[in-house]
């Protein structure tokens, strides 16, 4: 009996602690990137999301979603913002248990590829680009984006030299002329068409079915547990969103957005004036988590599948999707 009791003690205090988790916390970290304004930043900066949350947030800047897959499976960080569908999908295909819980951004016009001005190449010649150093972030959206622009404009991506960079190293490379083409997005994209031409625009892109966004992403254990707490911190995201998309108070937001992306207001002004923040309601919608993702997903991991950049795609990402936080936040 005493035996019994004990174990049945145990047990229950196993339970209770891992009901009890969500309520508990106290401190959380959250991922972002640098060079990548975004309207959150502005309650990032104001406290809003800690005066709503009730917790600590440490913010770590990163430079890949790749780096954002490695510490979400460490369990350094809680919540991925602007994480890339494509590294999203790497790590979902190789069995890491993360959720999409959310649109963070569209942006087809703030990421591309650029060639150097000197070689005079574009999408008439591209095949041009044969034997050419080029970079692209392996693993991101932009390099998923690479890879669609080069089977578009007929390109063999084996007939490249493609070295791996980060964006922000990518354009420093391209205005020393050591790389002939470089691929990324936001402040380091803008540095590129300094000293270069882009292969495709936004439109292009668009129009050839080449679609680019980025989520939040969460462990999914981080989701089950901290449900409530996932919640309100989209309700934050998605009020600083609506905040910016009605232009009211964007001489407000931006001063602080761009000091804390690390960029000048111009360049912060830029960079957003190319972005879109789909509403809670717009998200639910089949464009987003009604269908639209899922199809996009299994497209991206076919593409990978075939570039070798993972082993196999899943039939279906769908049980990586979560839009029950989202659906909560829409409520609160």
């Amino acid at each position: 009996m005493q035996k019994t009791f004990l174990a049945l003690s145990s047990a229950l205090a196993v339970l209770t602690g891992s009901v009890a988790f969500g309520d508990t916390r106290t401190e959380i970290t959250v991922g972002y990137f640098l060079e990548w304004p975004m309207p959150f930043q502005y309650a990032k900066v104001s406290g809003t999301y800690e005066e709503e949350m009730g917790v600590t947030i440490n913010w770590r800047s990163f430079d890949t979603g790749t780096a954002m897959n490695a510490a979400m499976a460490s369990g350094d960080v809680q919540i991925s913002v602007s994480h890339g569908a494509p590294p999203f999908v790497i790590a979902t295909s190789a069995g890491q248990d993360l959720n999409m819980v959310d649109v963070a951004v569209s942006y087809s016009e703030n990421e591309g590829c650029v060639i150097r001005s000197a070689l005079e190449i574009d999408q008439s010649n591209a095949a041009e680009l044969a034997g050419k150093r080029v970079a692209a972030p392996l693993g991101t959206a932009a390099f998923y984006s690479f890879l669609k622009q080069m089977d578009h404009v007929g390109v063999d991506v084996a007939t490249l030299n493609v070295l791996d960079m980060a964006p922000a190293e990518s354009a420093a490379a391209l205005s020393q002329g050591a790389i002939d083409m470089a691929c990324g997005w936001g402040g380091a994209f803008n540095r590129m068409k300094e000293v270069g031409n882009v292969l495709m625009t936004g439109a292009e892109k668009e129009e050839a079915g080449i679609l680019i966004f980025d989520a939040t992403t969460v462990p999914a254990s981080f989701a089950s547990e901290d449900g409530e707490l996932l919640a309100k911190f989209l309700k934050v995201t998605a009020e600083a969103n609506a905040m910016w998309s009605d232009g009211a108070h964007r001489d407000e937001m931006l001063p602080l957005i761009a000091k804390d992306a690390g960029m000048d207001e111009e360049a912060a002004a830029q960079a957003l004036s190319r972005m879109a923040f789909p509403t809670i309601s717009d998200q639910l919608s089949a464009k987003w988590f009604g269908g639209g993702i899922q199809s996009y997903l299994v497209g991206v991991a076919q593409v990978f599948s075939v570039a070798k950049s993972i082993d196999a795609a899943l039939p279906s990402y769908e049980a990586y999707l979560n839009t029950r936080p989202l659906t909560t936040a829409g409520e609160m």
